[in-house]
């Protein structure tokens, strides 16, 4: 049996649920669900966050993006689906993607590349190509960057 609770106690929890990270708006809709409120007192403590500047979309895609580049080393193909698919505006995903420079992206990619040669035990020389290819495609890297990358590390 869960608890009711009022949209005042809600939108206290909801502030201090923004306030511990970066949150989108998809993600405090499906925890104000959690609290079984109204439609309109849902709108209502979602207004009152976004005026009060705990939920902001953009600067969600900011740190969301630069974080999982940093940290997870992500690509931005990947970066740009995962923010799509917590319902952020292509506007969004853009300013998101913006935070990361293009130099750093692609000395990461090529770090990546370089770690990935040293790691991957494969004889021939068209599959560990191959792996390594698709292991950057699955972390979100564009094909022309890692076929550029390529270029310098494979003589074929």
């Amino acid at each position: 049996m869960t608890k009711i609770i009022t949209h005042i106690e809600a939108l206290e929890k909801a502030r201090n649920y923004c306030a511990y990270q970066e949150r989108c708006q998809q993600e405090v809709i499906e925890k104000l669900k959690s609290f079984q409120l109204t439609k309109d007192e849902m709108d209502y403590v979602l207004l009152l966050l976004i005026q009060g500047n705990y939920l902001n979309e953009e600067r969600f895609a900011r740190a969301y993006a630069s974080g999982k580049f940093r940290i997870k080393k992500w690509g931005k193909r990947k970066i740009a689906f995962h923010l799509g698919s917590k319902g952020l505006t292509k506007k969004c995903i853009e300013l998101g993607l913006s935070e990361i420079d293009n130099d750093e992206y692609f000395e990461t990619l090529n770090q990546l590349v370089s770690s990935k040669l040293e790691t991957t035990q494969e004889p021939n020389p068209y599959k560990k190509k191959s792996k390594i290819y698709s292991y950057l495609y699955g972390r979100g890297y564009e094909s022309n960057l890692i076929n550029e990358i390529f270029q310098d590390k494979f003589e074929d």
